[in-house]
C-alpha cells in the first residue's frame, strides 16, 4: 500500500533534527442555516461551507504508526469529522515539547480555523490525502 501524504508527514517529523510534537484539529464542514442557494450548491460539490473544530489532540510522531491509526483512534471518540488540520511544534535543544507545551498552540490553531486563517496548516481528508483550498 502506498503511503499517504499524512504518512509522509509522520516520516518527515521523525527525521527532523529537533524532536517534534504534532498538533491535530479535526473539523466538520457545515452549511449555515441562512446559506444562499449558490452557497448550498457549492457545499453539495464539497467546495463551500464553514469549518467547525470538533476535536483536537497532540501526538508524538512515534505514537502513530500511520494515518489509519489516527483515524481509528478518532473514531473511538464517536465524534464525526470531515477534515484534519495538522501542524508541528518543534522542540528545542533536543527537548521534546510535552502535552502542556502543546495546549496554547492547539488553542491558537482552533481560533485560526474558526476565523478561516488556515493557510499555515496542512489539511487532510478522511483518507489521509492532502486537501487544497482555493
Amino acid at each position: 500500500m502506498m503511503p499517504t501524504p499524512f504518512d509522509q508527514l509522520l516520516a518527515a517529523a521523525r527525521e527532523e533534527r529537533e524532536p517534534q510534537r504534532l498538533l491535530f484539529v479535526f473539523v466538520s464542514a457545515e452549511l449555515p442555516d441562512d446559506a444562499t442557494e449558490a452557497e448550498r450548491q457549492r457545499f453539495e460539490e464539497n467546495a463551500g461551507g464553514s469549518l467547525k473544530p470538533v476535536l483536537c489532540v497532540d501526538k508524538l510522531p512515534e505514537e502513530l504508526s500511520d494515518f489509519a491509526a489516527l483515524r481509528d483512534e478518532s473514531a473511538r471518540t464517536g465524534v464525526a469529522w470531515d477534515l484534519l488540520f495538522a501542524a508541528a511544534l518543534p522542540g528545542q535543544g533536543g527537548i521534546t515539547p510535552n502535552a502542556d507545551d502543546a495546549e496554547q498552540p492547539l488553542k491558537m490553531m482552533v481560533s485560526a480555523i474558526e476565523t478561516g486563517n488556515i493557510g499555515r496548516f496542512l489539511a487532510f481528508d478522511c483518507n489521509g490525502q492532502t486537501v487544497d483550498f482555493y
